[in-house]
């Protein structure tokens, strides 16, 4: 189980690592650079600990083990892997276990466990919308709230509901996709046809919040990022008695006309500090999508850096007082 079939896990840290992986019977023998077997020592280690905990082993753990392990300092490996051994960290939905896969992840979880509002922000491939589903479907099935309430701001590419076809439920499917996508990996198709007719799972767009009070409730704002001030102030005080709410964006990825600011930069400068709110910030670091992902990620981040130093360089002659 902690070799894979066909030991292709091993395979997958050689090929990561640049190690050798050696095995006869139930010993494992590493060799390579100090560092890299280091690294693998600890990842496998923290594999097999899950392996005893009853905890699932595939390959997006082994790859999340071999990213935190190679993230932080051979000291600090051990404490940043117990976040994805520890039992507690695990939410049970109808279709699979899901356990963080970084420590920011674990650390996400944590705040969407103690707090009333947490707002994880973030790059794409994080997890932060996944993560506050899966809690939200967690509380769901165990009944510690009665329905969930998903939303996103109808933003994207400065097209208009107006121009695209049919009714404005068709009108808005295509922006609220992602959000079923992961309900789906979540609980059995019937069960979210079943849950959604009922009224105990409700996707809407941001625009159908207004005037509304949602008590017992788990409530998750995608793309907020996209929210205007006004529109942001507007969800935040739909929190009703026994809700919690979750709220996700990249702010580094605004869709809204030149000159708007964002709902949710202004609120994670006014919210700051205020008791129960939670705040997560996540870094490419934590992609866990296909590791292609976080190059990505990098390369804009490094080219937005590159920008930036041409742009402080380049001076008006208004600027510089010439």
């Amino acid at each position: 189980m902690l070799f894979g079939e066909h030991e292709q896990y091993l395979s997958r840290v050689e090929r990561q690592l640049g190690v050798n992986l050696i095995s006869r019977g139930n010993c494992l023998t590493i060799t390579g650079p100090e560092d890299a077997t280091g690294a693998a020592r600890a990842a496998l280690d923290a594999l097999w600990e899950r392996l005893k905990r009853g905890m699932p082993v595939g390959p997006a753990e082994v790859d999340a083990a071999m990213r935190i392990a190679t993230g932080v300092d051979a000291e600090s490996r051990g404490r940043a892997l117990a976040s994805i051994t520890r039992p507690e960290a695990v939410l049970k939905t109808r279709r699979r276990d899901i356990t963080p896969r970084s420590p920011t992840q674990a650390a996400y979880l944590k705040a969407l466990a103690e707090n009333e509002l947490v707002f994880g922000l973030g790059p794409a491939g994080t997890g932060k919308t996944y993560l506050a589903m899966a809690q939200a479907v967690s509380l769901l099935i165990t009944g510690r709230v009665d329905r969930i309430v998903l939303s996103r701001p109808a933003v994207e590419a400065g097209e208009k509901l107006g121009f695209l076809p049919g009714d404005m439920r068709e009108k808005v499917d295509p922006y609220l996709r992602p959000l079923y996508d992961a309900l789906h990996d979540m609980l059995p198709a019937e069960q979210v046809a079943k849950r959604l007719v009922s009224g105990e799972i409700e996707v809407a767009p941001l625009a159908f919040m207004r005037g509304r009070t949602l008590a017992n409730a788990f409530v998750v704002l995608d793309e907020a990022q996209n929210t205007t001030p006004m529109q942001m102030k507007m969800f935040l005080t739909r929190l009703g008695e026994g809700s919690r709410m979750a709220i996700t964006g990249d702010l580094s990825q605004v869709d809204l006309p030149s000159g708007v600011k964002s709902g949710l930069r202004e609120a994670v400068e006014v919210l700051e500090g205020v008791e129960g709110a939670a705040f997560v910030h996540f870094s490419a670091a934590d992609v866990v999508r296909h590791p292609l992902v976080g190059r990505i990620v990098d390369a804009y981040d490094r080219a937005d850096a590159r920008r930036k130093r041409l742009a402080d360089k380049v001076k008006t002659p208004a600027e510089t007082g010439e």
